[in-house]
């Protein structure tokens, strides 16, 4: 095992803290290696190789940051083939929460939400992404068309 050593704000240090006494957390090790390997895990998700994908990209943002709503607006327009659905939530005078659902090949779900992520105003984006495959192999009882549509199946990994 390694030690190392990290240095926090007084303000992180206290939200840390708190998290871990409410989590039931005994040591500040402990914790901090169960979120690290949290975030590996979720990093290692977002990074794995699947040619088609179906995420939900969540953000918050600052609405007062000048033209920063349309920006993300134009972005989602821009790309609307990988958009199923947007939700917004006003949380107060000056932040909003978006759920983007997306839609598409990997890469391309990707780079909009690194994009999203980049823009300036935008805090705490975090993306889900399930690896899916596209088809219509599959049996019922009864005879039905997709229209075009294929059904996305989540791979198992």
């Amino acid at each position: 095992m390694q030690r190392i050593t990290i240095s926090l704000d007084d303000p992180l240090a206290a939200a840390l803290d708190a998290f871990l006494q409410k989590t039931g957390y005994q040591s500040r090790s402990e914790g901090v290696r169960d979120l690290v390997r949290e975030a590996m895990g979720r990093t290692a998700n977002e990074q794995a190789v699947h040619a088609i994908s179906v995420a939900n990209l969540s953000y918050i943002y600052n609405r007062r940051v000048r033209l920063l709503a349309s920006r993300l607006s134009d972005m989602q327009h821009a790309h609307h083939n990988l958009i199923a659905s947007t939700t917004l939530v006003h949380l107060d005078h000056d932040f909003s929460l978006e759920s983007v659902m997306l839609k598409g090949p990997t890469q391309s779900v990707r780079d909009f939400a690194d994009k999203v992520r980049a823009e300036r105003g935008v805090l705490s984006a975090m993306l889900n992404l399930v690896g899916v495959e596209a088809g219509d192999i599959h049996e019922h009882d009864h005879d039905h068309s997709h229209t075009g549509q294929k059904h996305l199946s989540p791979t198992v990994s």
